[in-house]
């Protein structure tokens, strides 16, 4: 079984779910970060289970070499989408997704068919292989 597997198994022992797992840098700092979701939400308190449950794991199994901080969280409302299942998972939502040519889409995620993507964009309906995106998330207007 993969480091991600048993991460994974043992997020949804706590009947939460995984969303993601990253190896981050910021500000000099090397991140291994974990993030969840949860039908009712995630709040600190998930996020300190999730995280006592793992740190014994990733003491015996390093994922990366060197000194890192392992940190939980939720995704939050705008959110990276990296997998088929973030967009299903994201349905009805506002996405932003540039393509590997460049072009930026934004609209309202309307369905996911196999590994086509359909935004309702202002000029109407746009479908995009997945393997077209280079990056995309969701986003709120405030």
């Amino acid at each position: 079984m993969s480091l991600e597997q048993e991460i994974k198994k043992m997020v949804e022992s706590c009947g939460a779910k995984l969303y993601d797992i990253e190896t981050v840098n910021e500000r000099g700092k090397t991140i291994y970060r974990v993030t969840i979701t949860h039908p009712e939400g995630v709040d600190l308190q998930k996020c300190v289970e999730v995280s006592n449950l793992i740190s014994p794991l990733l003491d015996v199994n390093p994922p990366i070499s060197g000194d890192y901080n392992l940190e939980v969280s939720s995704p939050g409302v705008e959110r990276k989408l990296k997998k088929l299942e973030h967009f299903q998972n994201s349905l009805g939502e506002k996405v932003r997704i540039t393509t590997i040519q460049g072009d930026v889409i934004e609209g309202r995620l309307k369905e996911v068919q196999d590994k086509e993507i359909v935004i309702q964009t202002k000029e109407g309906e746009r479908r995009l292989d997945f393997d077209e995106i280079a990056s995309a998330k969701t986003y709120f207007e405030w």
